[in-house]
């Protein structure tokens, strides 16, 4: 598969490919999902486990959460978390190498039984039901992110169950975003958008379907493409930890969510990702394997803790 192929839109697998027991179905998804993460690091993926149901409902509370008034949601936001459960407020994160906020909101949900030194959920009893499918969701994408990353390794040619014991109650998350409606566009400042251009930190991340167009990918011409995943798809990106791992093997692309046309920026953007993270003290050294005299080492060596701890300050979550 060339890159060449890849410029207009990205390419698509079957996960029921891979859980089937045909030896060449599954080989053949790990082929597939391989050369789309060598090549442009996004990929769609269908038969993932998430209900349409699911994530109506999913939507329906994370929306009614989100269009509660500001005092009321500020009763979830806990600074001294870092951002890593509950809520944190608009314009609280800025990209790496930019000024200006992201023009977003955003609620945290972790770990469902967190291990000793994990932080507590934390839900809104305003709206029972989002702690219901925020977390029902939660346990399918973790599934689902480990499905793939039994995949990644027979990719990588590594065993199967390599990524198991690091990605175990890891610090996962899932995001539930809100693009807030801008009232007076010609006031925006100059820079400011939905999301900058960024590389998510963990391994994976796991996106349904947004409930408005906005994200794109960076092409490797320069040029961007829009990304839109069919209803029965999500979409599935490398993140930096595993190119780190990988020695930039497979690619954690930058991305970004543009500002709808003006007549658009009074209404809402919905999207909820799962980041998939392993647990802080896996070690991302560049594999061995994907170190050649063609690739030399890229990346000095650090725990998956040391490298999230630095982004987090990076991006005004940390202090």
């Amino acid at each position: 598969m060339s890159q060449q192929t890849l410029l207009d839109k990205i390419p698509s697998v079957d996960l029921a490919d891979f859980t089937s027991s045909d030896t060449n179905r599954k080989a053949k998804f790990v082929a597939e999902l391989g050369a789309a993460f060598t090549n442009i690091g996004f990929v769609a993926v269908k038969n993932h486990g998430l209900s349409d149901d699911l994530r109506d409902k999913l939507y329906a509370a994370v929306q009614k959460f989100f269009y509660q008034e500001d005092e009321l949601k500020q009763k979830y936001e806990f600074p001294e978390l870092a951002g890593q459960r509950g809520y944190i407020g608009k314009n609280k994160e800025t990209a790496k190498g930019y000024k200006k906020p992201d023009l977003k909101e955003f609620y945290h949900v972790g770990q469902l039984n967190p291990r000793e030194g994990m932080p507590e959920n934390i839900f809104p009893e305003e709206v029972p039901e989002f702690e219901t499918y925020t977390t029902e969701t939660f346990k399918i994408f973790e599934n689902t992110g480990r499905t793939l990353l039994q995949a990644i390794a027979l990719y990588l040619e590594l065993p199967e169950n390599y990524f198991e014991d690091k990605v175990y109650q890891g610090d996962s998350i899932l995001r539930a975003l809100h693009y807030f409606p801008i009232e007076n566009p010609e006031l925006l400042e100059e820079g400011a958008v939905r999301a900058a251009a960024h590389g998510d930190i963990n391994l994976i991340t796991l996106l349904m379907g947004a409930s408005a167009d906005g994200l794109q990918v960076l092409r490797t011409d320069g040029e961007w493409i829009s990304v839109t995943a069919l209803p029965d798809q999500i979409v599935i990106n490398v993140g930096d930890m595993l190119d780190r791992l990988t020695n930039h093997k497979l690619k954690s692309t930058i991305h970004r969510v543009i500002n709808p046309p003006v007549e658009k920026m009074k209404t809402s953007r919905f999207s909820i990702p799962f980041f998939m993270h392993p647990r802080a003290e896996m070690d991302l050294t560049c594999l061995e394997s994907c170190v050649t005299a063609e690739n030399p080492k890229k990346y000095v060596d650090m725990t998956a803790g040391e490298f999230l701890d630095e982004r987090l300050r990076e991006l005004g979550l940390k202090k």
